[in-house]
């Protein structure tokens, strides 16, 4: 089953945003991830954002999704994007309405 990697933030360093993004693009690949989505101006229709910045991106599985989060590439990064933004991120199945 899909998973999704959904992030929402609002970025308060752009260069440091920047940086992580030139690290974090290649270990996509290296973990089969289709970048659904990449929107800086996304529009809210209920509650409250943290910002209009959101990012999907797809995974094979929960499993594949969480071995590109954890992964030691991913892992020198991700700290960069945690100090340049606020904001959160989930991992989301396709379609799981069991639970």
């Amino acid at each position: 089953m899909a998973a999704f990697f959904i992030a929402q933030y609002q970025v308060k360093d752009p260069a440091l945003y920047a940086e992580y993004q030139q690290g974090a693009g290649p270990t996509l690949a290296a973990h089969g991830a289709e970048l659904v989505a990449f929107d800086v101006a996304a529009e809210s229709i209920e509650g409250t954002s943290p910002g209009a910045q959101t990012v999907i991106i797809k995974f094979a599985d929960t499993a594949a999704a969480k071995g590109w989060y954890n992964s030691p590439d991913y892992q020198k990064v991700v700290g960069k994007r945690l100090a340049a933004t606020e904001g959160f991120a989930v991992i989301s199945q396709d379609m799981n309405a069991g639970g």
